[in-house]
């Protein structure tokens, strides 16, 4: 099997407010899914590696307006080294790409945190995770 058959991404496209709780809040991510052997949740915010190996892990996520927010990826409910993004000031782009040795059965959660109020995602691509298998 090739690396990057374990590979996926998946878009929030559609715009849309999420209520961001100071401890974290996932980010859906229902459009525009290419799955590539992962498992997504009901909700569209919790993916299932499907293979162990090395992987790059990529996000981005915008804003319609400039929040003093950070954001982060999760695996297994802790954030994952390097993935946080914490800007000193207000921004509307919160994005980190890390390389991560993966577990087949680990879960992956994109997350906003650190604001205690709405968080409004662009049209078109708000919000983005890709993990590509690596090795």
């Amino acid at each position: 099997v090739s690396p990057t058959a374990d590979s996926m991404n998946a878009l929030h496209t559609g715009g849309a407010a999420i209520a961001v709780v100071l401890d974290g809040t996932p980010v859906p991510l229902p459009d525009s899914q290419v799955l590539g052997g992962f498992r997504v949740n009901a909700d569209s915010n919790v993916f299932t590696v499907p293979a162990t190996g090395t992987y790059m892990v990529s996000y981005r996520i915008r804003t319609t307006t400039a929040l003093r927010m950070s954001s982060q990826v999760l695996r297994n409910g802790e954030p994952l080294s390097g993935s946080t993004f914490s800007p000193a000031a207000a921004v509307s782009d919160y994005t980190a790409t890390v390389f991560a040795a993966l577990s087949a059965g680990d879960t992956l959660e994109l997350q906003l945190f650190g604001l205690a109020g709405t968080a409004a995602l662009q049209d078109g691509n708000g919000a983005g995770l890709t993990v590509i298998r690596l090795a």
